[in-house]
């Protein structure tokens, strides 16, 4: 995370542990008191995340900066679920910053799913339609209000530009490494298509972790921290970090996405991947895995 400083204030990130969570739900909310708190499996970067029971969650900011996603989600999240045809998180408290823990917080109630991957999803073409179907129906929510591009979500939904300077310092670290001349020409393309349309709500991070699974198809969607209205084409970039061949033309198809967008999306995809990688070569390690093959989806898309 270090190179966003370079376009963004880096974030004093700070993690906690079950005791701070215990703490602050008896004091501020006796009647749970005597509800166990459990640390879940897989952490996030913005929240530390805890079980309170079996059917809430208790999440607990990092960073300042991503606190400010606590208001924006108890104010919009219940706005959000008539409208959309999968489960959000329900907020149900809203707790306040200590002498100990600095920050806002939340209490939601618990979704059950698996984070979905392609082994977990049982049809990737139906997955990817019904993750269409809800952006979508996102984008059909009256954005009246609704929060602009800013630090509360790290620009989602504005300008590519401003991670361009990340993007190119991650191209020079991957010389040698990948096609960098090709990667470089595809950001550059991106960043060419500027969006000039109507604002739209989107939801800024649709990622695997997001998504979660029951049966192997798509039954909730979560993590709202870094929603807006603007630009939904960062929402595009699961078309090649999860999505392939007919899966992603029918998640386009349903979206109806134009060609400026689907570009954009594309960059999106492409700057994540490259920061990812050149983070992984930087430290001495080899390509993950993962990023590595979302740089091969956008290389063979844009060889096509």
């Amino acid at each position: 995370m270090s190179e966003l400083a370079e376009v963004l204030p880096l974030p004093d990130r700070r993690t906690v542990g079950t005791a701070v969570a215990r703490r602050l739900v008896d004091a501020q909310f006796p009647d749970w008191a005597g509800l166990e708190v459990r640390a879940v499996d897989a952490q996030g970067w913005d929240n530390c995340t805890f079980r309170l029971g079996d059917e809430m969650l208790v999440r607990l900011p990092t960073a300042a900066e991503y606190a400010l996603a606590v208001e924006k989600e108890h104010r919009w999240l219940p706005v959000f679920g008539p409208e959309l045809p999968y489960e959000i998180p329900v907020p149900l408290a809203r707790g306040v910053g200590d002498e100990g823990f600095p920050h806002d917080w939340s209490v939601y109630r618990w979704l059950d799913g698996e984070p979905a991957d392609r082994g977990g999803v049982r049809e990737l073409t139906k997955f990817a339609v019904d993750v269409a179907e809800f952006l979508a129906a996102l984008q059909g929510v009256d954005p009246a209000g609704g929060p602009e591009p800013g630090l509360h979500n790290w620009y989602r939904g504005g300008p590519l530009s401003t991670y361009d300077g990340w993007a190119r310092k991650s191209l020079k670290t991957l010389e040698g490494t990948i096609r960098a001349e090709v990667a470089e020409e595809i950001w550059e393309r991106a960043l060419r298509t500027p969006w000039d349309g109507r604002p739209v709500w989107f939801h800024g991070d649709i990622a695997s972790g997001n998504l979660l699974l029951r049966d192997g198809e798509l039954a909730a969607v979560i993590d709202f921290g870094t929603c807006g209205v603007g630009d939904p084409a960062c929402d595009l970039a699961i078309a090649w970090t999860m999505l392939t061949g007919e899966s992603r033309a029918a998640f386009r198809d349903r979206l109806q996405v134009d060609d400026a967008t689907w570009l954009r999306g594309q960059g999106w995809a492409l700057w994540k991947a490259l920061v990812v990688c050149a983070g992984s070569v930087s430290d001495g390690e080899d390509l993950p895995a993962d990023a590595s093959l979302v740089l091969e989806e956008i290389l063979a898309a844009h060889a096509d």
